[in-house]
């Protein structure tokens, strides 16, 4: 019994000061927040006290969002379509998604084996969140966008790193992709066009990597957010090479990159129909996407590749400016990347006492140069910095020449 003088606020007071909170849930305890988020907030409050920032951070088209893709939205929220919809998007658009994926990815799917999921990162989760248990192992291609094992994490799982090279082109090696495998493998990621590096993988090497996932009863989800900023290669979906592949993959995309639609939160999956169906009451306890958002999608959809190829030509005008200034940087160099909107800039020429790591490379050259990029460690790319041209010609010409007076200074 609590004696008279702890009583009430008295008690209150006291069980504050003595008695800590239960601890938070192991399975958060050690992950870690975007620091591609957090660069770019940092950015923008700079910009804020009056500085001039150049972001090479976010991976997010600066073009605005196609005015029919607005329109679209727009006049669904003024016919009173603002209200609740279905857990796995509205049967419309996971119908244009089906037959996007039939068309476009060669996957034979339909609308019930489609979920309409806000953004390409909750589809991903929700994927991870199905299929995952603690203790399974989930193989990762590096470098590889840091969601991906933070969200392994999340669900009990441990990544499992397969490191590509910059001398393969940053292309994975399906022999190393097969000794990874252990009979605690439980899936696979992979991304193609890939983030951070660009590189496009051949359709050999996604054959091959597809059959390892088949043979060994692994899960392949396939992240294809980029699939439609391709300047050199082809991009190919491994649900489509193949039925056997099709079994065993949960293939997604986005309309962020494709329709510069970052902010409406869009993306969508498809899978084999009894994965699928329990992906969709995984999203149920979580949360579904915007109503008139949906609509947008729709819209989208309909105007097919127009947008893209118009902005195509000019992303590959930047990759090519950012790349040819990257490499007139002494001590610093770059491959070509053949997708997406990603250099990788090679430092580790220029790691030594005064600066070590890319971390503090990077935080060097926010301070002191005020251009904002992401340091390779957090892709697990030791000794690289990831520069995004998703910006206009005259900010990358300006950043990459303050990085460049900013080096010089840090190696003289």
């Amino acid at each position: 019994m609590i004696s008279g003088t702890l009583a009430g606020s008295n008690y209150d007071a006291w069980y504050t000061c003595f008695v800590q909170p239960k601890p938070i849930a192991s399975r958060v305890r050690d992950l870690n927040p975007s620091p591609t988020l957090a660069i770019t907030a940092r950015a923008a409050t700079m910009r804020a006290s009056g500085l001039d920032v150049i972001s090479f951070a976010a991976g997010e088209p600066d073009f605005r969002t196609p005015l029919p893709i607005i329109e679209a939205a727009h006049e669904a929220m003024l016919a009173g379509f603002t209200k609740y919809t279905s857990g796995s998007g509205i049967m419309e658009l996971r119908e244009v998604v089906a037959d996007k994926f039939r068309r476009e990815n060669g996957i034979e799917t339909s609308a019930d084996r489609v979920v309409i999921t806000c953004g390409a990162k909750h589809a991903l989760v929700n994927a991870i969140l199905t299929l995952v248990e603690p203790g399974d192992e989930v193989i990762i291609i590096a470098p590889y966008w840091m969601s991906y094992s933070e969200q392994v994490m999340l669900a009990g799982g441990i990544p499992v790193l397969v490191q590509c090279t910059p001398e393969s082109g940053f292309v994975p090696d399906p022999q190393e992709v097969a000794a990874a495998v252990t009979p605690k493998t439980k899936a696979m990621m992979i991304c193609s066009p890939n983030n951070p590096t660009g590189a496009v993988w051949p359709k050999q090497v996604i054959q091959e990597i597809a059959q390892i996932a088949s043979t060994n009863g692994i899960w392949l989800i396939s992240d294809e957010v980029y699939e439609k900023l391709i300047y050199e290669g082809v991009h190919y979906s491994p649900a489509g090479l193949d039925p056997e592949f099709a079994d065993c993959t949960i293939t997604i995309g986005s309309c962020s990159k494709t329709f510069a639609m970052t902010g409406w939160r869009i993306g969508y999956m498809t899978g084999p129909k009894h994965v699928m169906t329990k992906i969709a009451c995984t999203q149920d306890t979580i949360s579904h996407p915007t109503s008139f958002a949906q609509k947008a999608a729709i819209k989208a959809f309909e105007m097919g590749d127009s947008f893209i190829q118009e902005v195509l030509p000019e992303f590959r005008t930047r990759r090519d400016l950012m790349h040819s200034l990257v490499n007139q940087i002494p001590g610093v160099s770059a491959s070509l990347p053949q997708g997406a909107f990603y250099v990788m800039a090679n430092v580790s020429n220029l790691l030594s006492g005064k600066c070590s790591t890319v971390d503090e490379l990077a935080e060097i050259l926010l301070q002191e140069a005020h251009v904002a990029l992401i340091p390779g460690s957090v892709f697990s790319a030791k000794g690289f910095l990831r520069l995004s041209y998703a910006t206009n010609r005259e900010q990358i010409e300006r950043g990459i020449g303050r990085m460049n007076e900013a080096l010089q200074r840090l190696t003289v």
